[in-house]
């Protein structure tokens, strides 16, 4: 059987994204984001944001389909988010593919965006082994996933207890005055700062937080931290140092993900990490990542940043799997699942 060709469609939240895909090639991957339409506010803006899809769909599936230069009828499936996300703008994706769908005459698969995230990264490094571990890191979830086969096979292992990793990033950002969204931005600062310089604390490390929380993740508390330091700084009438405090935040940040990745694996018995989310475009998590991996002999797999952010070409290979394993298509009815479980793959 030759390789699979899907086009894959998310709109889970501020990127409308159209990937094509054959098999583990990328054939098109194109991006429309409303990220600029949401900064004024600080955050993404549900109604903003499903407006933004509906205008954007259309010219992007256009160019995808003329950058991948095949014709809609050839294809073999098609696949769209269909949750976590956005209510609103996960519908709007979900709409378009079932009308593909039905005007096409081809299967349908709602998949889980945030599997689409691991998924990714077979179009650089091929397939997993089995079993690998995930750490997903992206705006609203932070987790740790064995993942045994990526069609049908996902164990949560750890997850976030309250503010997520991204979440964190966008509030400190929106603390220190540099606007959003807040990670690239903490990356940048964090660049010229001193890591060392704040010692800001490790959420759910401690003994007694081990022994409940092994794998999970906690970031309000650092979030809370930063806080208090900085208003202490204004109350002394000091400059914030906002290099030096964008540096020790990702520190702290990235040693807790790094470590607890690490301490699954070895508990585990698994030598392959895969790192997704938009988070993993973050150039201090790659890189301490991947100094721990190689001290510890386990391999570090992480697709490019492109790729990392939301986008249609994970959905897409995602399909491409289920096409794959079999797994039985959905049906023309499915409804978007805003609370869709990391453990189910697709609907």
């Amino acid at each position: 059987m030759s390789e699979p060709l899907i086009l894959g469609i998310e709109s889970s939240c501020d990127e409308t994204g159209v990937g094509i895909v054959r098999g583990h090639q990328l054939l098109a991957n194109e991006v429309a984001s409303s990220v600029d339409e949401h900064a004024r506010f600080g955050g993404v803006v549900p109604e903003i944001a499903s407006r933004a899809h509906l205008a954007a769909l259309t010219p992007t599936l256009t160019r995808a389909v003329e950058s991948a230069g095949i014709d809609l009828r050839d294809l073999d499936a098609i696949a769209v988010t269909a949750g976590p996300g956005l209510m609103g703008a996960l519908v709007v994706g979900v709409s378009a593919a079932k009308a593909l769908a039905l005007a096409l005459n081809k299967p349908l698969y709602g998949v889980n965006h945030l599997i689409g995230h691991v998924g990714v990264d077979l179009l650089e490094h091929g397939d997993l082994p089995k079993p690998s571990l995930a750490l997903l890191v992206s705006g609203g979830h932070t987790n740790i996933l064995r993942i045994g086969d990526l069609a049908s096979d996902i164990e949560d292992l750890g997850t976030t207890i309250d503010d997520a990793a991204g979440e964190a990033y966008d509030k400190v950002a929106r603390l220190l005055g540099l606007g959003y969204p807040g990670g690239p931005l903490i990356d940048r600062a964090a660049q010229d700062g001193n890591a060392k310089a704040i010692a800001f604390p490790r959420g759910l490390t401690s003994p007694r937080d081990l022994a409940r929380h092994r794998w999970d993740f906690s970031f309000s508390g650092l979030k809370t931290a930063v806080a208090r330091w900085v208003e202490m700084e204004r109350r002394a009438d000091r400059e914030i140092a906002i290099p030096d405090v964008s540096a020790s935040f990702q520190e702290a940040v990235c040693d807790v993900l790094t470590a607890k990745a690490l301490d699954a694996c070895q508990h585990f018995d698994i030598d392959t990490i895969v790192l997704g989310g938009g988070v993993a475009a973050n150039s201090r998590l790659r890189g301490l990542l991947a100094e721990r991996c190689e001290a510890a002999g386990v391999t570090l797999r992480r697709p490019r940043p492109g790729l990392c952010t939301d986008n249609g070409a994970m959905i897409a290979v995602l399909g491409a799997e289920l096409v794959k394993a079999g797994v039985k298509p959905s049906q023309l009815d499915l409804s978007a699942d805003t609370g869709m479980p990391l453990t189910q793959v697709s609907i």
